[in-house]
């Protein structure tokens, strides 16, 4: 996967469509990521103990990495990779920023 935690994305797809956030969480195994302020559910959670409340909480669920592009400098961006003085680097294809 050639997205890394910290990264600043935009989803493409979904009902979150045009939000920009950093990734937050990535699962390898699954290709999702958890991007901040995105993709918001609701989930009941139980009770834990007695001063630890359950209730309906709000969280952010996991979206597919297709569902998600990086961003530099305002444009989206696929990312590739180069050798720079024999060390490999990841950049943005479409500005040449080096990440």
């Amino acid at each position: 996967m050639r997205l890394k935690k910290n990264d600043t994305v935009k989803i493409i797809a979904g009902k979150d469509k045009g939000k920009i956030g950093k990734i937050v969480k990535i699962d390898p195994e699954t290709e999702r990521v958890i991007v901040q302020g995105a993709n918001m559910v609701s989930k009941t959670m139980k009770k834990k103990s007695q001063q630890d409340k359950g209730g309906i909480m709000v969280v952010e669920a996991p979206i597919h990495v297709s569902n998600v592009a990086l961003v530099s400098k305002d444009k989206e961006s696929k990312i590739g990779y180069k050798l720079d003085n024999d060390k490999k680097v990841r950049y943005a294809k479409k500005t040449g920023e080096v990440l």
